[in-house]
């Protein structure tokens, strides 16, 4: 699976798993913060991806680390760690 693949599943999922009303996968862009600015996601969102990315990818986030933070920066930053978690 390419990056490009990847990117656009996570963001499928993100719609889906966070019910986001209105918002299509294409509506989210790549490199735009998750959080904040951008697509205005908060920490119960975080914890909401976080367990649907661990059962559509089975992959293990580290609790509370800064390196999470990094991860959930941008739906690149998280198509690059499940790339990286899956090896591929």
């Amino acid at each position: 699976m390419d990056m490009t693949d990847l990117e656009n599943e996570v963001k499928a999922l993100i719609v889906s798993a966070l019910d986001l009303e209105g918002v299509k996968p294409e509506d989210i862009e790549t490199d735009a913060p998750l959080f904040g600015e951008g697509l205005g996601l908060d920490s119960i969102d975080a914890l909401e991806l976080g367990m649907a990315l661990k059962k559509k990818f089975k992959i293990d986030f580290k609790s509370q680390t800064e390196e999470n933070r990094a991860h959930f920066a941008s739906v690149r930053a998280l198509a690059k760690f499940v790339a990286a978690s899956k090896g591929c």
